[in-house]
């Protein structure tokens, strides 16, 4: 009786409210993510797109995937945003994110491609499951941070517990496999710690164990040794793991400052592998150039500053929580894709958010972006 009066205070709360305008800001680096992001995904597919009769073919698809974004988004923009720390919510987030994922890395379930599990099959239409718990993690870790307070500052009955969820999510995610996407979880899992106030001995012990464990991983297995030592030198294995990074880093070479032009690039005439997806900032590069490659960073840089903006000015710590997690589950995705693909860091498939073709990817990461928006009407007027 006591929470459902609880939770009619807070809606009452809430409708009482009045509410700011939607982040200006955020909304237009929003449509210059999407609207450069289908410029590149335009140039990165036409040549083979129109081998299968469509040149525009996966640019609809795109399409698609903004349109349906854009109705989760205006959705989840006018659902107040402590909806999200519901109990009920949170579980069931989780529950069916852990119900995916297993049914992915099941033989004859998951779509195996290229020798991973990452995608599941649904009318026709493939989408991972990764993306959805990525965001399950973040309400997952805002709710908890916030009722754990001061526990935090405890690495064995602070952290560790609120570690478990994250953790079990990784392995799962590790399966298919997948250590890309399950470490930018726990990169973003981890900033939230550091911003919910733990003691920075107690990050710098996570941080020495997670590169223990990733090292263990990745010289568990021949062929993940191969790929993580193929980015010090890929010209020198052209024929093995570095091909698609030296292609890659050919196209840089190719755009130079200003770039080819859009379309005039090379490499994606069948050189470089999966141009429109994991390495489309290679097509940035060659087309735009390092001017290209700058404007491209400083879209994302604004998306980060816009988003921490909002949730610095959020009084509500959850509402801070949630706005920042969103924030860097976006932003840090995309600054390792951009890693990977200028050779600072081994290669990984990691999609460049707004970018990378994939319907499934953008409506959800827009839904969340809807959760930021929001927050961002909200932030300054309400206490907790």
């Amino acid at each position: 009786m006591l929470q459902h009066a609880s939770a009619q205070k807070t809606a009452t709360d809430l409708r009482k409210t009045k509410l700011n305008p939607v982040d200006g800001s955020l909304v237009a680096v929003l449509i210059m993510l999407l609207l450069a992001g289908l410029l590149i995904l335009f140039s990165a597919t036409y040549y083979i797109a129109q081998d299968r009769g469509d040149p525009l073919g996966e640019v609809k698809r795109q399409l698609i995937g903004i349109a349906l974004g854009t109705v989760a988004m205006v959705f989840t923009s006018r659902v107040p945003y402590r909806f999200w720390r519901d109990t009920w919510v949170v579980v069931g987030a989780l529950a069916i994110s852990a119900v995916l994922l297993i049914l992915v890395i099941i033989p004859g379930v998951g779509v195996y491609l290229n020798g991973s599990r990452r995608w599941l099959s649904v009318a026709g239409m493939s989408f991972q499951p990764s993306e959805f718990a990525k965001m399950a993690v973040v309400l997952y870790m805002a709710t908890t941070l916030t009722y754990r307070g001061k526990k935090i500052k405890s690495l064995i009955f602070g952290i560790v517990p609120v570690l478990l969820v994250p953790g079990v999510v990784f392995l799962l995610i590790l399966q298919q496999p997948n250590l890309s996407t399950a470490g930018s979880i726990l990169i973003t899992s981890l900033i939230l710690i550091i911003i919910a106030g733990a003691r920075w001995r107690h990050i710098l012990l996570m941080l020495i164990g997670g590169i223990g464990v990733g090292g263990f991983y990745a010289w568990s297995a021949p062929y993940r040794l191969e790929r993580l030592l193929s980015f010090t030198d890929p010209f020198a294995k052209m024929n093995d793991e570095g091909y698609q990074l030296a292609q890659s880093l050919i196209a840089f070479g190719s755009g130079g400052i200003f770039g080819m032009g859009l379309g005039m690039g090379r490499q994606k005439y069948a050189y470089l592998p999966y141009p429109e997806s994991d390495f489309i900032f290679a097509i940035v590069g060659e087309d735009f150039g390092f001017v290209g490659c700058v404007a491209v960073i400083a879209l994302f840089v604004a998306f980060m500053l816009c988003g921490m903006r909002i949730a610095t000015r959020c009084r509500d710590k959850f509402g801070a929580l949630l706005a920042a997690g969103i924030t860097c589950s976006i932003t840090v995705q995309a600054f390792l894709n951009m890693g990977v693909v200028i050779g600072i860091l081994p290669t990984t498939g990691l999609p460049l958010p707004f970018f990378s073709s994939g319907g499934t990817s953008i409506s959800i990461t827009m839904a969340a972006v809807g959760i930021l928006m929001n927050i961002s009407r909200t932030a300054g007027r309400m206490e907790t």
